[in-house]
């Protein structure tokens, strides 16, 4: 979409721009195109497009426009850009660092997620159409469309955010919309501070990525996953090359030698598309010091696996699971969708071979990320999966405040991985030594 197009608004597909907002927004929006050098605007920064933007909108609304107060001007002018070049009523919530997802569920119906709660926005659209223009300027960027025969679609805003659309037939109320923010950048101590984390559990996951063992990040939707692998993986030492796989491209890893791949879906004709599956064969061809795979969803878990077990140590991974018990097995189901027919005993060997830490992250019930569990794989080869804790955190009864509050517990860990992080020369808490509780290191069958 040009230009002119994003400032005018996309007819293409037979919606109205929503000229029916009452305080002559969609009016300047016009006479914006009467006004500027489109060809010359292109060609500059969003920031400076939007600053000289700013200027000539307000020179039209003071020769033009009724006497306003400087607050309803500056609110005027910043309405005409977000409507000419961003999107719109959605604009200042993207603005706001405190909202971490937006879901748009109809014109009429806006919701954000701060602090990890749900709430109700105060804005709404000026009509469907209005909405339907936005969607179609997010798509369009991405050389994607929606309509009745595409009614479903994934992009990415320009600053990161992932988007998914979905509209009728299929959402029977209306366009859907979810954004959810680029995640923020935390460090293990600043995870630490926040009490998602406890300070022995941190230097544990430090000296698990230093050592090399193989990490299986698992959560729910939402749980905070991709923020845990971001801080996790800082202590990647700093000479290793690193390969980053992605479906949607979030990790920003600081170290200098990183390589990010990103998989592509595809194109309007239905071709084109670059699976998370041969970004990880792929990556094997490139020299990896280490993996990191943003998420394992399909097929591509018995190449990780794969890639595992043959020297790629001190990868990373995250899967959807709501346990580490159920993070194995949906490894082992995710596993199965090769098209190899490989013997359920088989992947059982390779899981038992290549994982060996499962970190369960949570939200808890007021809205808090935290660390629920660290688990080492304790079975071998063909065993039926068997997991130990070496860190849990029990929580409190939830008091009238709706605070969830509670404390980790520490175990000892496996002699095996004990002795491998000491030969290592990695410091090891003492919560976790041999005599960090006189109790064993609780170890089950995962069913």
């Amino acid at each position: 979409m040009g230009l002119r197009d994003r400032i005018a608004g996309d007819p293409s597909l037979g919606r109205s721009n929503g000229d029916g907002d009452g305080d002559g927004v969609s009016y300047y929006r016009r006479r914006l195109l009467e006004e500027v050098n489109l060809s010359e605007i292109a060609e500059l920064s969003s920031a400076q497009r939007r600053a000289r933007l700013e200027r000539v909108v307000g020179r039209m609304v003071s020769r033009e426009g009724p006497v306003l107060s400087t607050a309803e001007r500056t609110r005027l002018i910043r309405r005409v850009i977000d409507e000419a070049i961003g999107l719109g009523v959605l604009e200042p919530l993207l603005a706001d660092p405190s909202v971490t997802e937006i879901m748009v569920n109809g014109p009429d119906e806006v919701y954000l997620e701060r602090n990890g709660r749900l709430e109700k926005a105060d804005i709404t659209f000026t009509d469907e159409s209005q909405l339907y223009q936005t969607i179609d300027r997010i798509v369009s960027q991405v050389n994607r469309r929606v309509d009745e025969s595409s009614p479903m679609v994934d992009a990415r805003l320009p600053t990161g955010e992932r988007v998914n659309v979905i509209i009728p037939p299929l959402a029977l109320r209306g366009p859907t919309m979810t954004i959810r923010r680029f995640p923020r950048l935390f460090t293990l101590d600043q995870l630490t501070e926040m009490n998602s984390i406890d300070p022995p559990t941190t230097q544990l996951l430090r000296a698990v990525v230093e050592g090399k063992l193989n990490v299986v990040i698992s959560g729910g939707t939402g749980a905070g996953k991709t923020t845990l692998l971001n801080a996790m993986s800082a202590a990647v030492p700093p000479g290793e090359r690193i390969i980053t796989v992605e479906d949607n491209a979030e990790l920003r890893l600081q170290q200098p030698h990183v390589v990010t791949l990103e998989a592509r879906p595809s194109n309007v004709e239905g071709k084109g598309a670059v699976s998370i599956r041969d970004l990880v064969r792929n990556s094997l061809r490139m020299r990896p010091d280490r993996i990191i795979v943003g998420e394992v969803r399909g097929a591509e878990t018995l190449d990780m696996l794969q890639a595992l077990n043959t020297g790629h140590e001190g990868s990373l991974v995250t899967v959807h699971a709501n346990s580490p018990d159920d993070a194995i097995h949906r490894l082992e189901t995710l596993a199965t969708m090769s098209e190899l027919h490989i013997p359920f005993e088989a992947l059982r060997d390779q899981i038992n071979s290549a994982i060996h830490v499962i970190v369960q992250i949570d939200r808890f019930a007021d809205g808090k990320r935290r660390i629920a569990e660290v688990a080492i794989v304790a079975s071998s080869r063909r065993e039926t999966f068997r997991l130990g804790t070496v860190a849990k955190f029990e929580a409190d009864p939830i008091g009238p405040d709706r605070r969830v509050t509670g404390r980790f517990r520490h175990f000892p860990l496996p002699p095996a991985i004990h002795r491998r992080l000491e030969l290592m020369g990695l410091k090891i808490p003492v919560e976790f030594g041999p005599e960090a509780e006189l109790e064993q290191t609780p170890v089950r069958t995962a069913e």
